[in-house]
């Protein structure tokens, strides 16, 4: 067969040339040992926590390496894309302080010499690079109706089991070019196909930078590389643009292990070099049941990355965390330098995990919540009031209002050697500070409580002092022992039967009168900042 006549048949309107594309996307000028990864979401929905945990990976041994990090959205599947998806991808790296080196703001701007950034941009590239493939009898057109074309799957097994053919040969690499001329003039629909030189039975040997040596079977597929619609699948488009981009590292799922083979031999095809791989292991969870299965987006909601910021979970924190499920020399090194941020970690990206990581968002809370309790209290009101602003719209006059009563209670417990341990995400504060803002609507008292507990708020209208922190313990205390409560727990411990309770049952008392809770930030900071007038009036509402 005229190979190069069947590609100008095929692609009769491509006058763009492999060479003159070679031109516009030059090596790139960097020092040696620099690495180019990409970050290349699909914009069929929310950003995956996964894809963001590859995308740590991906960052980071760019810039620990002095090279390029880019974002390429990959949108060749039209019927799966959602309006919108991919200015969530942009907008979740923005905020997370990922923004790429190079990427493509659609319609607004685009920053880098290597793009179009959108693969749906890029369709005349990969005609070209087929054109190519079909002109030195590296690929055929297929036009089975499994790509809109002519035989159904039965038809087509039994003409290749007649001509004994394995079933991953397609019949279609057999026609001739009368015939393919003929549904061509017949407006027939047809695919471009990989003509594939494996078998699928061999067994071939592979690299994985983090895996190591692999032996899996070799590509036995006629593979598609241009659909119906002409747009590229994902193994023709990646293995193009990641050549002309430059990629020199590729992070991707180690879902994607079984196509290998195939994304192997296209490269070979397309005469590329192989950009090293990294295929790391799936983010799982432990499910009720005790079993360990992957984080999944129809049932947790941790897996959609906007999860994090309406929560109101620190950037920083969920950062932090996932780069320790990723890097295992992560949490020694936070050991060693408690206070120095994530960005200072000497992250390894050839030294990931590889085992399975399990998100446990206990561990997450931890990270944050420590996170949170070393901020001072202007930065918290920050925080909160931008998270709100974005958020919980309703609330931001409430902040706003009285910004210095706000500061107030955001700094109890605070800017303190041991500041308490209590807030992980910012939508917790208003529901964790209620008792400051409004009077309790609940109390926990226990039932066997309730007469000792109406008779200490009683007793306490005549000895309430809030003028200084020693005046009003030692009020309380004297109010303590005028009721039959120990002052001295050493006493109270050696003769209980002699007292009602001690001192700290007293406090007990007056901090679920305040916050409705028996257990809180410091009592007296509270009732402090609330005043005497507001102690008594919530103490009123109970006796």
């Amino acid at each position: 067969m005229d190979n190069e006549k069947l590609a100008q048949l095929l692609f009769p309107n491509n006058r763009l040339t492999v060479e003159e594309i070679e031109k516009k996307y030059p090596q790139r000028n960097l020092k040696k040992g620099a690495e180019v990864t990409r970050f290349a979401p699909s914009p069929t929905g929310f950003m995956h926590i996964g894809g963001f945990f590859q995308c740590i990976i991906d960052r980071n041994i760019a810039k620990r390496s002095g090279g390029v990090f880019y974002l390429r959205v990959e949108d060749t599947d039209k019927k799966r894309e959602l309006i919108g998806a991919s200015t969530i991808i942009l907008e979740t790296l923005k905020r997370y302080g990922y923004l790429p080196d190079e990427y493509e703001e659609k319609g607004v701007k685009v920053v880098g010499n290597y793009g179009p950034y959108f693969q749906s941009e890029r369709e005349e590239i990969y005609k070209a690079y087929a054109k190519k493939l079909v002109a030195e009898g590296k690929a055929f057109p297929c036009f089975c109706r499994k790509t809109d074309g002519l035989n159904d799957v039965k038809e087509k097994r039994e003409k290749m089991f007649a001509l004994g053919i394995t079933e991953d040969k397609d019949v279609c690499r057999n026609l001739t070019i009368e015939q393919i001329e003929e549904y061509l003039k017949d407006e027939k629909p047809f695919a471009i196909k990989l003509k594939s030189a494996g078998n699928g039975q061999n067994k071939i040997k592979v690299h994985d930078v983090l895996k190591g040596e692999l032996e899996i079977q070799e590509n036995g597929e006629d593979a598609v590389l241009l659909k119906s619609d002409f747009m590229p699948t994902y193994a023709f488009a990646h293995a193009i643009d990641d050549h002309l981009m430059g990629t020199t590292t590729v992070v991707r799922g180690e879902e994607w292990i079984p196509s290998y083979p195939l994304h192997i031999e296209i490269h070979n095809a397309l005469n590329f070099p192989l950009p090293k791989y990294i295929h790391t292991p799936l983010i799982n969870k432990i499910r009720e049941n005790g079993g360990k299965t992957k984080i999944s987006k129809r049932i947790d909601a941790e897996a959609d990355m906007r999860f994090f910021a309406k929560e109101g979970y620190e950037p920083k924190a969920l950062i932090e965390y996932l780069t320790n499920l990723a890097n295992s020399n992560f949490e020694i090194w936070r050991k060693n330098n408690p206070l120095l941020d994530v960005e200072e970690f000497p992250f390894d990206g050839f030294n990931i995990t590889a085992n399975r990581p399990v998100f446990d968002i206990v561990k997450l809370n931890d990270i944050s919540k420590d996170m949170i309790s070393k901020y001072t209290a202007e930065t918290c009101y920050e925080k909160l009031l931008a998270w709100a602003k974005e958020f919980f719209m309703e609330n931001v006059s409430y902040l706003e209002k009285d910004k210095e009563y706000v500061l107030k209670v955001l700094n109890i417990d605070r800017e303190k050697e041991k500041p308490r341990k209590d807030i992980y995400k910012w939508s917790m504060v208003l529901d964790y500070f209620d008792y400051m803002f409004s009077a309790p609507k609940a109390y926990q008292i226990d039932e066997v409580d309730k007469k000792k507990f109406e008779e200490v708020l009683r007793s306490y209208k005549k000895y309430i002092d809030l003028s200084d922190k020693d005046v009003w313990f030692n009020s309380i205390k004297e109010m303590a022992s005028s009721l039959g409560y120990a002052t001295d727990n050493k006493e109270y411990k050696l003769n209980k039967e002699k007292f009602k309770g001690n001192v700290a049952k007293v406090c007990e008392f007056l901090r679920v009168a305040v916050t409705g809770h028996k257990d809180s930030p410091d009592l007296y900071e509270i009732m402090s900042i609330l005043g005497k007038d507001k102690v008594l009036e919530r103490i009123s509402l109970i006796v």
